[in-house]
């Protein structure tokens, strides 16, 4: 069916068929809800631990990402008594001119074309595994509002991502969900659009969504990623410094929002995209944290991109643990800084 310059191939499946076909059992219901608990207690302040999420930039291969998660769940047990875990699962990934590999979501198999159907099925697939695995419930990013019934039960935390934290859309989704939402800053580095979005996603909204009208209570978990900006030139530029962080923290107290928050995004523009910076300006944050009782309240947590290799290939390279997106620190690295961050995380 064609209708103006749209071709329409398929009806997908609808959320609540696929979460029959993928169920969760009551106990992994039960764990979800006690891992939501947590991570709701250290964005509220009640747990003083650190939250950290951290895994590849994107998920692109079932059998790495499983086996990067259990080792992941291995080095969760080292580190419980400061560090809470949550393991990034992208599925989904937003690209600045609309090309190349978007996800697994996208593209099952990054050697084949784009498979929607197939790609939905997969993500409830991999988010299950990994419960079942390793107990671990996951993040990952709100790129579509549409998709997020699909994976509504699995995950334990969401971020909206610099390109989408200015839409309306994503900002109402938001505040409809019971589980933290992250706001990134803008591309642009606007923390006054960033501010905007944390408003509206605690606020009551009523608009339209999935066909149906429908109404929100607002999401008091809603809070701020810091991930660096872009100057009119393309120049990249950080703000996890002791100053920006000190400027977040005057600007929670000026809206008065609930729960002031703050997750460091340690690589994009923060890093410029030189993933082995996120081992120095992860630390960097943590020494900030220990210079202001405002910015230790504040900072509740990091995001770090890491996967089994160093760095990133070309999706065609087809190396075992390696990124096809963005580039990542490797296993050995991210062992040994996430025991190093554990140690200087100051309670």
């Amino acid at each position: 069916m064609h209708e103006n310059n749209i071709t329409f191939h398929r009806k997908l499946i609808i959320p609540k068929e696929l979460k029959e076909m993928f169920p969760m059992t009551q106990s992994m219901e039960q764990l979800k809800a006690d891992r939501d608990e947590v991570v709701k207690n250290i964005i509220e302040g009640k747990d003083k631990r650190m939250l950290l999420i951290i895994g590849p930039c994107s998920a692109d291969r079932e059998d790495a990402v499983l086996d990067y998660m259990h080792r992941l769940a291995k080095l969760q047990e080292d580190v419980k008594e400061r560090i809470f875990i949550v393991p990034r699962l992208y599925t989904n990934k937003p690209r600045t001119t609309g090309k190349g590999y978007k996800g697994i979501l996208h593209q099952p198999d990054p050697d084949k074309a784009p498979d929607l159907l197939k790609g939905i099925i997969t993500i409830r697939e991999m988010n299950i595994r990994v419960i079942k695995e390793t107990g671990f419930t996951c993040a990952d990013e709100l790129l579509y509002p549409e998709t997020y019934r699909f994976v509504s039960d699995v995950l334990s935390y969401v971020a909206i991502g610099a390109r989408s934290v200015e839409d309306q859309e994503h900002r109402l989704i938001a505040s409809g969900i019971d589980i933290p939402v992250g706001m990134k800053n803008p591309t642009s580095g606007n923390l006054a659009v960033m501010m905007n979005s944390v408003i509206a996603a605690q606020s009551e909204q009523n608009f339209i969504y999935r066909n149906w009208e429908v109404s929100t209570k607002g999401n008091p978990l809603c809070h701020t990623i810091l991930r660096g900006y872009e100057n009119a030139f393309g120049r990249t530029y950080p703000n996890y410094h002791y100053e920006d962080l000190l400027r977040l923290h005057e600007l929670y107290e000026e809206k008065q929002l609930q729960n002031p928050s703050v997750i460091v995004d340690c690589n994009h523009a923060n890093s410029s995209k030189k993933y082995i910076e996120q081992i120095r300006i992860s630390k960097d944050i943590l020494h900030s944290r220990d210079a202001s009782e405002g910015i230790k309240n504040l900072v509740k947590g990091l995001m770090i991109e890491s996967y089994i290799e160093d760095g990133n290939q070309k999706d065609t390279e087809h190396c075992y643990g390696k990124s096809i997106t963005d580039a990542c620190i490797g296993w050995d690295k991210t062992d040994k800084l996430v025991h190093e961050l554990a140690e200087l995380w100051s309670m």
